[in-house]
C-alpha cells in the first residue's frame, strides 16, 4: 500500500491565524487519490495529505470502512502538525452520480470524525479555483473523465464516463506483462514516461474523442461553443496529454501547475463553517 504523502505548503505568514482563526477543509475521493487538504483564512493551503487508495470506483464508494480509516489517521496526522482540531469539511462527487452514492461520500466524511459542511460537484469545486469563464473543464481522475463546460462561469452542461488514470496502468501492464501495482509505480516515474506515451496514447485519444462528442452535444443543443479546455485530475499531469486532446479537438488545451489538487483545493473553498 502507498504511504500517504505530506502536501508542500507554505509557511503561514500569521501562526496565530492558523492556531486560532478560521480554517477550511476539503476531502476529495478520488478513484485513485484520497486528498485532504485545508485553508487558512486567506485561502492559502497550510496543510494536507494525499495518498493512493482505490476505495471508490467511478464516483462510487467500494470500501467504505478503507475510506473512513484512511481518511481518519489522515485528519489526525494533519491534525497533529497544525495543533488543533479539524471538525469540519466539504467534499466533492463526479457529475451524474446517483443522489444516494454522493450521500455516501458525506457519510465517509462524517464517519471520518468531521461535520460535512456541504458537497459540491468536482467541475464547481474546480473552477473556484481556475474562474474559467467559457470554455471546458476536464477531471481526468482515476476511474473516470468528468467533463463541465461553462458559460459565463456557470456550469451549463456536465458528463462523467469511464476512462482515467487507472487505464492507463491496465494497458501498461498488459503492454509490460507486470502487475498492476508495478504499473503505477512505473506510470509515476518521470524517467518512464517518454517511453510509456506510445502505448498509453490510445487512452489518451480516449479521453480526447470523450471530450469532444460532449463539446458537440452541448453545441448541437444550445449553440454554445467553446474555445478553451483546462485538464485537472491527477491523470492530468502524465506529459503529452494536453497536446494530444488539443490535437484531436482542435481547442486550445492547457494543465494548470499541480493538477491533481485543483478540485480538492476548490472543494475546501465551499467548506461555509469557520471555526
Amino acid at each position: 500500500m502507498a504511504e500517504p504523502q505530506e502536501l508542500a505548503t507554505q509557511e503561514p505568514s500569521r501562526p496565530d491565524s492558523v492556531r486560532d482563526g478560521p480554517l477550511q477543509v476539503g476531502v476529495d475521493l478520488g478513484t485513485a487519490y484520497l486528498v485532504l487538504i485545508v485553508l487558512d483564512e486567506n485561502r492559502q493551503p497550510v496543510a494536507g495529505e494525499y495518498q493512493f487508495a482505490q476505495v471508490v470506483r467511478d464516483g462510487l464508494v467500494v470500501d467504505f470502512v478503507g475510506a473512513v480509516d484512511r481518511l481518519s489517521k489522515m485528519k489526525q496526522r494533519v491534525e497533529q502538525r497544525l495543533g488543533r482540531k479539524l471538525t469540519h469539511a466539504a467534499s466533492g462527487y463526479p457529475p451524474g452520480v446517483p443522489q444516494v452514492e454522493v450521500r455516501a461520500t458525506a457519510n465517509v466524511v462524517e464517519a471520518a470524525g468531521f461535520h460535512c459542511t456541504g458537497l459540491v460537484d468536482e467541475p464547481t469545486a474546480a473552477n473556484a479555483l481556475l474562474g474559467l469563464q467559457n470554455g471546458v473543464i476536464v477531471d481526468v481522475g482515476g476511474g473516470t473523465t468528468g467533463i463541465a463546460i461553462l458559460r459565463e462561469g456557470v456550469v451549463v452542461y456536465t458528463a462523467d464516463e469511464p476512462t482515467g488514470g487507472t487505464y492507463f496502468s491496465l494497458v501498461i501492464a498488459g503492454a509490460h506483462d507486470i502487475s498492476f501495482e508495478a504499473a503505477e509505480v512505473m506510470k509515476l516515474d518521470p524517467s518512464q514516461q517518454i517511453r510509456l506515451f506510445p502505448i498509453i496514447r490510445p487512452v489518451m485519444e480516449k479521453v480526447a474523442s470523450i471530450v469532444a462528442r460532449h463539446i458537440e452535444v452541448c453545441r448541437t443543443r444550445s449553440g454554445h461553443s467553446v474555445d478553451q479546455i483546462v485538464l485537472v485530475g491527477g491523470t492530468a499531469k502524465f506529459p503529452g496529454i494536453a497536446g494530444v486532446v488539443e490535437e484531436y479537438t482542435g481547442i486550445s488545451t492547457q494543465v494548470p501547475d499541480r493538477p491533481l489538487f485543483v478540485t480538492p483545493l476548490g472543494i475546501a473553498i465551499h467548506d461555509k463553517i469557520s471555526a
